[in-house]
């Protein structure tokens, strides 16, 4: 355990990080899945208007550097390919 007061400082700071960055993530892939259902129930204008959604909110978590840019370009990517491919 640390003694200084500024290194007990980064560690609650980071526990707080860690919480919410879990909390996008666990956002990211409620949508995913709520967005591979749709797609599975053939409910196309649905799916249309979450991809919105979904694509925005994995930008998001990019641009914070929650997920690497590259691992939402290719989420995001492929998922518009299985919409497209319907």
């Amino acid at each position: 355990m640390p003694i200084k007061h500024a290194a007990l400082k980064q560690i609650r700071k980071d526990r707080a990080r860690a919480s919410r960055n879990q909390a996008v993530r666990a956002e990211l892939r409620t949508l995913t899945k709520r967005l591979l259902t749709l797609l599975g129930e053939q409910k196309h204008e649905e799916a249309r208007q979450l991809i919105r959604l979904v694509s925005k909110k994995f930008d998001r978590a990019a641009s914070a550097r929650v997920i690497h840019p590259n691992t939402a370009a290719r989420t995001k990517s492929r998922l518009a390919h299985r919409l497209s491919g319907i």
